[in-house]
């Protein structure tokens, strides 16, 4: 006896298959509307990336002068007193690559695991002497900070992204500067008159290619607070490597740093702060004069 056979369709074939009707592809509205999400999303994230790498770049930069300002102290702990700012027979220092110019980072090398470059580097030379080449072409890794668009200058010669404070106010380096670190200085502690917590003696600064080497105890490795860069076009900094020039050669200029909305520093207690770029301009020329007597508040 024959049997019928149950009708079936070629749509219900295809179901019982795959297990679902087939379904079609993307619209082009449905794909733009994806990828304006996916842009917006970017966009909110970028800025977030960018500032978790600055702070990381930061906290660098703070260690690094937090260890410059231990390596001072173990300095002054061993010979009594601040180490000089800038060895040379005479002064006002001039900001050229000739005379003696050794700088105080040279006299912190023992102090900052580098004692190889320490004995390597021959003071009575120079700082620019073809002797002491080796050294001066020796990247030490506490002088450079990672938010610096540049470490190098025109000679490929490494330069320092920090500072000692020679003096409270523009003047050319010299004997008698009341800062900490000048010419041929000796400062001890108990001559900080107003106060090691409130007395600068590291910070940052920025310098363009046209800038002299980590060892020179010029402009390279000195400034004062008589001026404070507030602002740069970081990016034309970082593509060009060049900041205003300065034809003076007995000019330092002040502190600046590529951090945005200051800078770091180190104190003579050996304390690292973020010092604003909108601190005022009396309070910062105060915290340059160790012994003007006026009565601060630390920003």
């Amino acid at each position: 006896m024959l049997q019928s056979t149950p009708f079936v369709s070629h749509k219900s074939r295809s179901q019982d298959r795959r297990g679902k009707a087939p379904r079609g592809a993307f619209t082009l509205v449905e794909l733009l509307v994806v990828i304006a999400i996916i842009g917006i999303l970017v966009g909110l994230l970028l800025p977030a990336v960018q500032a978790c790498r600055e702070a990381a770049r930061r906290a660098s930069c703070t260690n690094n002068l937090m260890q410059l300002g231990i390596a001072a102290h173990h300095y002054e702990f061993d010979h009594e007193h601040l180490p000089a700012g800038v060895i040379n027979p005479t002064g006002p220092i001039r900001h050229e690559a000739f005379g003696q110019h050794v700088s105080w980072t040279v006299l912190l090398l023992p102090y900052l695991e580098e004692p190889a470059a320490a004995r390597q580097f021959q003071l009575d030379a120079g700082a620019y002497a073809e002797v002491n080449r080796a050294v001066r072409m020796h990247l030490v890794p506490v002088l450079g900070c990672p938010s610096n668009p540049f470490i190098t200058n025109l000679q490929d010669e490494p330069i320092s992204s920090y500072a000692g404070c020679y003096n409270g106010e523009e003047a050319p380096i010299d004997q008698g500067n009341n800062g900490l670190l000048f010419l041929n200085s000796a400062i001890r502690y108990s001559e900080i008159l107003d106060g090691t917590t409130y007395t600068l003696l590291f910070a940052e600064k920025l310098s363009g290619r046209d800038a002299l080497t980590w060892v020179s105890g010029t402009s390279a490795t000195l400034r004062n607070t008589g001026t404070l860069v507030r602002s740069f076009d970081y990016s034309k900094l970082a593509r060009e490597g060049e900041l205003p020039k300065n034809d003076d050669p007995l000019v330092s200029g002040g502190f600046a740093s590529a951090h945005p909305g200051g800078m770091n520093c180190v104190l003579a207690d050996g304390s690292v702060r973020f010092l604003s770029f909108n601190v005022d301009e009396k309070t910062l020329q105060a915290m340059g004069n160790r012994q003007d007597g006026q009565l601060i508040e630390l920003p």
